[in-house]
């Protein structure tokens, strides 16, 4: 049975929602004896961004053709779910031999890596017959719509069409399946009364997420439900190194109180004073704080937004566009063409960073968001909310490895989610040991401490698994592993070497493996802090 269908299903309910609250959910719809273009998008997008966008394509659609237009927003869940109901939805037409699509129009927000898996053909075998589509399809735009946003290309040899980049990161789909509409970067997010009483001083870097005064007070992000809280999770491995980076993160789920579900968690965790810091993308922190000091000033306290503050580890951060593509067969493709060209506008691009009520700014909420205009920067930056240019300081990262991705969430969940109360014991003895470093600002490893306890106890914590290969087993510690373990493991390249059952996927079992491996390691640790072993 496809184990998708599930989503499919879901996909639909949601989309059958926002259209059966209207008379005509393919066509133009009659209100005030006009007719109103519509266009429909899927987003995991918050509330403030559908606003904005909507009220400001509805002006620009009418100052620009003549004709009303209107958005119908469709918010079933974060990105990664998004992709996943795509995926059943396709799948299970192809499978029944009916025409995909023709529901929604639009996918808007997830991050680049998300658009990418969109572009590609999902396909399926019936009989001796494979069927395949792609879930996007391209838009052509003319090169001058494509500078005015973008910029001018880098120079490249041969014919082979170019996007433009920041920090080696491309902003929209040379073959034009996606089109980056805003750039997003990652960092914390803190609450500053909470952190004070902590006695832990504001967070500067990743690694001030492993404090070990914050037992019990991070919030972390599961980054198989969130693709923007996995490409921060990667943005960390990329910029620490693969095991520093993991150290990073396996001591922040250590720390951690929960493990939300949404990348818009953390931030409302934080301003609630229920965690004292989180990972979040920076449009939903620096939301938070916002909203924070409108509350403040409206109950008469300063505007200033100083008990959630929200920062990005200098030269830590991946700049990463946030796109919007069109689905295959649109209900209402004219209309949907047409609010990407706005998203790409000046008048669009202006909504993500100027204050409300002035001249091209947002009516109602201050998003907080980066511009992917980069001509913007230089014309209207001053005016900006956040005083940032990412085109100015971002760089490519010095870990550059695409197979870290993949590996991240069934690690994650093997290493924090799965076994979290072992994690946070373990954690807990090793910060508790007499010749622990009290006041370390950095990670402490076991080659950095010379109590041979102590040291025992760091190697377990901080060991990786090996995993089966046809050349024998291979460390998921060693990135130079990655890439092979990849191919054969999640790609199937493995799949009759009998390391997974036939009816099991085969992440599900490296993460059984690996999950027994980091438990087995925790439980001794606790164990040795008893008493109850030898060091």
């Amino acid at each position: 049975m496809n184990r998708l269908w599930p989503f499919a299903v879901a996909l639909g309910m949601l989309l059958a929602v926002p259209l059966a609250l209207r008379p005509d959910a393919v066509g133009p719809v009659s209100m005030s004896g006009g007719s109103v273009k519509q266009v429909i998008i899927l987003t995991p997008s918050n509330e403030q961004v559908r606003y904005e966008l909507g009220a400001g394509f509805a002006a620009w659609h009418l100052s620009k053709f003549g004709e009303p237009a209107e958005v119908i927003w469709s918010n079933p869940g974060g990105a990664i779910e998004i992709r996943r109901a795509l995926i059943g939805a396709w799948e299970s037409r192809l499978r029944n031999n009916i025409p995909v699509g023709g529901d929604a129009d639009l996918v808007l927000g997830g991050g680049s890596y998300e658009f990418e898996t969109l572009k590609r053909e999902v396909s399926v075998t019936v009989g001796s017959e494979t069927r395949s589509a792609t879930i996007l399809e391209p838009i052509t735009f003319s090169q001058k719509v494509l500078q005015q946003c973008y910029g001018d290309a880098a120079p490249h040899a041969g014919d082979s069409p170019v996007a433009v980049e920041i920090a080696g990161q491309p902003l929209y789909d040379p073959q034009g399946y996606w089109f980056g509409v805003a750039l997003a970067t990652f960092g914390i997010v803190w609450n500053q009364n909470v952190i004070e009483s902590l006695d832990v001083d504001p967070p500067t870097a990743w690694k001030d997420l492993a404090n070990p005064k914050l037992q019990g007070w991070v919030c972390m992000v599961n980054p198989s439900q969130s693709g923007a809280v996995l490409t921060a999770f990667e943005s960390i491995t990329q910029r620490a190194g693969w095991q520093a980076g993991l150290a990073i993160l396996r001591r922040a789920a250590a720390n951690a109180r929960n493990f939300a579900p949404s990348g818009t968690r953390g931030p409302i965790d934080v301003a609630s004073g229920d965690a004292a810091m989180a990972v979040a993308i920076d449009f939903y922190g620096r939301f938070q704080a916002q909203a924070i000091a409108d509350a403040t000033k409206a109950f008469g306290g300063s505007p200033t937004p100083d008990r959630v503050q929200f920062m990005t580890p200098k030269g830590e951060s991946t700049v990463d566009a946030d796109p919007i593509g069109m689905l295959r067969n649109p209900p209402h493709r004219e209309t949907a063409e047409r609010f990407v060209e706005y998203c790409l506008s000046l008048d669009a691009q202006r909504l993500w960073q100027l204050p409300v009520g002035t001249p091209g700014g947002p009516h109602r909420y201050q998003l907080r968001r980066l511009p992917v205009m980069r001509s913007l920067y230089a014309s209207e930056g001053s005016k900006f909310v956040d005083p940032v240019d990412p085109f100015a300081d971002a760089s490519r990262p010095p870990y550059p490895n695409a197979s870290m991705r993949p590996f991240i969430p069934i690690l994650f969940s093997a290493m924090a989610m799965d076994c979290h109360g072992a994690l946070r014991e373990a954690w807990s003895c090793i910060t508790a040991h007499p010749a622990y470093p009290k006041d370390a600002h950095e990670i402490v490893t076991a080659d950095q401490v010379d109590d041979a306890q102590l040291k025992s106890w760091l190697t377990r914590f901080d060991a990786w698994p090996d995993v089966a290969t046809p050349d024998g087993v291979r460390s998921i510690g060693d990135p130079t592993n990655l890439e092979s373990l990849q191919q054969g493991w999640l790609k199937g390249g493995w799949k009759g070497s009998h390391y997974w059952h036939a009816e099991q996927q085969p992440a599900e079992r490296l993460r059984e493996i690996f999950g027994v491996f980091f438990q087995k390691n925790y439980q001794w640790i606790v164990e040795q802090s008893n008493g109850a072993g030898k060091a």
